[in-house]
């Protein structure tokens, strides 16, 4: 393939996605392929010689595409959106294009600069501080990770990268019991160790972490002589959605001198919208903040932004120079790869700087209200339905449910079973959680293809089956 073939194939991939995206409402949302079909449907052996891109595009809509999950469906009602609004995958295709590789300021000053200009618009649409700065990470795990580095360093005196973990007091990192499975893994990798994640109970309809738990789970560690390091709280779960007392919380951290994360990597998108900001009261006060504009803000996947109070403490924990990474020379510049994990770093600041200038925010906005305002209209219809239990009310686009019949006491393989029939069928997809160990099923909107009509199709089929018991 040559840049002329290039050419050729863009031109029918475009309108092949174009297509792909005006009738994806025709498709299953979950894939109805058995385990091994694609992998089956592939050669053993990779190809000897070339083989024309005419028979590659072939296979990829006749073997690839019946295997995929369309995440851009309108009734994927599943986990947590992961949006790709037209601008962001047009900007996608210019940075892929280019191919950059963005470590340094000096190698692609354009996207170091851009995307310390995108992180203050974001800063600004959503109503920081101005001292708050930040990177683009790829995932919330990335961003989650980092901060979790940092509470391990700045409890040790920046020592820990030098010197390891061995032969010290314990480090404890405090969270509610409804963080997202992310937290678990930034505690594995930090090498603090699960054990040493210690949960705080949640309480009320917002599920939120209780501060006098929080205070005495810190006071029995320090009687024990372990180093309390940190606290991550939440602002919009993916469980239930659950949100944190920010500022209660952060009062908490102050005392105790401990670094505050809060994940907002679902709901923090929502803040672009003053009134939903009182979820979140109190986060002016947090060290780190992390959201995925891949969630609901409409970015290609992936893109996760992660504010820091202060930046020099993550500097601190990631920073290493050696010889071949120096910008000599020239003053006045961020390297972003010191604030991450990886050197390397993709240009997702143009993606952002495209989606906001197309949509523009009060496009976004409405996008989330309206998500907001029929996920609710949904909640109060269904709590209606016979057999139908609601167990966590909205908050935001999101809550939960549960078939109930007076057949069965087994609640739980009920709605295993019930929705394993939904997703076979197709028409929506929806995922489970569990709450106080009762299984249920999530509802949450968030696809920049949603109409109230998809909406109250998920309706018909909820109706359906509570019928059916």
């Amino acid at each position: 393939m040559d840049w002329d073939d290039y050419e050729k194939w863009g031109k029918e991939g475009i309108k092949w996605g174009s297509n792909y995206r005006k009738t994806i409402r025709e498709l299953p949302v979950r894939s109805q392929l058995k385990p091994g079909q694609v992998f089956n449907s592939i050669p053993n052996s990779p190809p000897e010689n070339p083989e024309s891109l005419e028979i590659i595009f072939d296979d990829f809509k006749t073997k690839i595409v019946p295997g995929i999950t369309h995440w851009q469906h309108p009734r994927f009602f599943a986990y947590f959106p992961s949006n790709a609004a037209p601008a962001s995958v047009f900007a996608e295709m210019l940075a892929n294009t280019m191919g950059s590789q963005c470590m340094l300021w000096q190698t692609s000053p354009a996207a170091t600069e851009l995307e310390e200009k995108i992180i203050d618009w974001l800063r600004i649409a959503m109503n920081l501080p101005s001292e708050f700065k930040g990177i683009i990470q790829d995932t919330a795990s990335s961003a989650t990770l980092t901060a979790v580095l940092t509470m391990r360093e700045k409890s040790l005196g920046w020592t820990g990268n030098k010197t390891g973990l061995s032969n010290r007091s314990r480090l404890r990192i405090y969270a509610s019991e409804e963080v997202h499975s992310s937290i678990d893994r930034a505690i594995w990798f930090s090498g603090i160790g699960e054990d040493n994640l210690v949960r705080i109970p949640v309480y009320g309809d917002l599920r939120s972490m209780d501060t006098d738990e929080l205070r005495k789970a810190i006071q029995r560690d320090k009687e024990k002589g372990y180093v309390p390091a940190g606290v991550i709280a939440a602002t919009g779960g993916t469980s239930t959605g659950s949100c944190d007392n920010i500022s209660d919380v952060s009062d908490v951290a102050t005392e105790e001198n401990l670094y505050l994360h809060v994940d907002a990597a679902w709901a923090g998108s929502a803040m672009i919208c003053p009134e939903f900001r009182n979820l979140w009261s109190g986060i002016e006060k947090a060290d780190s903040i992390v959201f995925n504009p891949h969630k609901w803000l409409g970015a290609q996947f992936d893109c996760s932004v992660q504010f820091l109070r202060d930046a020099s403490m993550q500097k601190n924990t990631l920073s290493i120079s050696p010889e071949y990474l120096k910008t000599k020379g020239v003053t006045g510049i961020t390297n972003l790869s010191d604030y991450t994990i990886q050197l390397g770093r993709r240009f997702r600041a143009l993606k952002l700087w495209f989606l906001l200038r197309a949509e523009g925010l009060s496009g976004l906005r409405k996008v989330i209200r309206d998500h907001i305002k029929w996920s609710t209209d949904l909640h109060d219809s269904i709590k209606e339905l016979k057999n139908v239990e609601i167990l966590t009310h909205p908050i935001l686009g999101l809550f939960t449910f549960r078939f109930v019949s007076e057949k069965t006491i087994k609640t739980n393989e009920l709605n295993e079973k019930i929705l394993q029939e939904i997703n076979d069928e197709g028409t929506i997809y929806l995922t489970p959680t569990k709450v106080k160990d009762n299984y249920v099923i999530r509802f949450t909107a968030g696809t920049f293809e949603l109409k109230e009509e998809d909406v109250h199709l998920a309706y018909k089929c909820i109706k359906e089956k509570s019928e059916k018991l």
